[in-house]
């Protein structure tokens, strides 16, 4: 029988050239991955991901990719949240450095009106005395 029934309990991957984590698009071998459904009495009706080679000839225990589609959702929900993660992490991270900017402009608008206002009431009694 063909990898269906062979992978059927544990976990998918692609043997010998590394795990193929969300939804895959190609094989190693370059062939387009079609989804199919199991036939086998231990995952009956369980959709699968398979190379389109290896599913045409009807291989089994070979290194072409085979994924159940659960799992590959899994493992692509789980890198979306990562990168939504990160960008988040850059917008707070880029907010923070725009009220940096905004704090500092307006903390250099409150220094210069501070100084003008003392500049003028040290000067201020000064033209008062001279008079």
């Amino acid at each position: 029988m063909s990898n269906e029934s062979a992978n059927s309990s544990g976990t998918s991957a692609a043997r010998a050239r590394g795990r193929v984590v969300g939804v895959p698009k190609r094989c190693w071998c370059g062939e387009l991955v079609v989804s199919l459904i199991s036939k086998s009495a231990a995952n009956p009706y369980r959709r699968y991901y398979r190379c389109a080679f290896a599913a045409e000839n009807r291989l089994s225990n070979d290194n072409h990719t085979y994924q159940w589609v659960d799992e590959a959702l899994v493992d692509e929900t789980e890198a979306l949240k990562f990168r939504l993660g990160i960008l988040e992490q850059i917008i707070v991270d880029e907010r923070a450095e725009e009220e940096k900017k905004k704090c500092a402009e307006f903390e250099m608008k409150l220094e210069t009106e501070v100084f003008s206002r003392m500049e003028d009431a040290i000067t201020e009694p000064k033209g008062r005395s001279r008079k």
